[in-house]
C-alpha cells in the first residue's frame, strides 16, 4: 500500500545503478520515471522541434540550458500519469534546477517526499562504467570521458544534496552490493517515511 504521494528524486554518480533502481522503485509504486535523458533522446529520435533544439545544443558540445531542461520537466510532470507521484532521474542536476523544481512544486502545493542518494565510491563507479563499456560496446565510456562525467557530477550535482539535507528528506543508501540488496535498503528507507513497500 502506498501513500497518496511519492514524489521522489534518485541521485548518484554515473555507474551508481540509479537508472536500474529507479525503474524498480517506479514500477513498485506505480509512478513514472521522469528522466531528462530519456525525454531528450525520445524527442531527438522523433525529430520534434524540441529534439532539433537539443540536437543543435549537444552537437555544439554544450549542455542543455537549465531553463529549457526545467521547461521540459515541468511539461512532463503536468501530465496525468504523474499526478500521484513520480521519480526524477537526472534532474535537478544543479542548484539552479533545484530552485526551478521548488518553484514548480510550490505552485502545485507540493514538495519532494524523499531524495534517494546512492552512495558509491569513485573507484566502484569507474569499475562499473569500464565494465559497461566493454559489455555494451559503448564508445563514450572511455577512461577520460568517465573521469570527466564524474568530475561534473562532483562539482555540479553533488552540491544539491546540501540543499536537500536540511529539509530532512535525504536517504543515503549504500550503493554497493547486489541489485536486490540495494533495492531492499531503498525499500526500508522509503517505508520508514510511509512510502510503499518495494520488495
Amino acid at each position: 500500500m502506498t501513500n497518496a504521494s511519492a514524489r521522489l528524486l534518485i541521485v548518484g554518480p554515473q555507474g551508481s545503478g540509479k537508472g536500474t533502481q529507479g525503474v524498480r522503485i517506479a514500477e513498485a509504486l506505480n509512478i513514472p520515471v521522469v528522466s531528462t535523458g530519456d525525454i531528450f533522446r525520445a524527442n531527438i529520435k522523433q525529430g520534434t522541434e524540441l529534439g532539433q533544439k537539443v540536437t543543435a545544443i549537444l552537437d555544439a558540445g554544450d549542455l542543455v540550458p537549465d531553463e529549457l531542461t526545467s521547461e521540459i520537466v515541468r511539461d512532463r510532470l503536468s501530465q496525468d500519469d504523474a499526478a500521484n507521484g513520480f521519480l526524477l532521474d537526472g534532474y535537478p542536476r544543479n542548484t539552479a534546477q533545484v530552485e526551478h523544481l521548488d518553484a514548480y512544486l510550490g505552485e502545485q502545493g507540493a514538495s519532494l517526499d524523499a531524495v534517494i542518494l546512492l552512495d558509491v565510491p569513485r573507484e566502484e563507479s569507474i569499475a562499473r562504467l569500464s565494465l559497461r563499456a566493454v559489455e555494451q560496446g559503448r564508445s563514450d565510456d572511455t577512461d577520460e570521458a568517465i573521469a570527466h562525467r564524474l568530475a561534473i557530477y562532483e562539482s555540479e550535482t553533488a552540491p544539491i544534496i546540501s540543499v536537500y539535507e536540511p529539509r530532512g528528506i535525504v536517504d543515503r543508501i549504500d550503493g554497493v552490493g547486489s541489485l536486490d540488496e540495494i533495492a531492499a535498503r531503498i525499500s526500508d528507507a522509503l517505508a520508514a517515511r510511509g512510502i510503499g513497500q518495494l520488495v
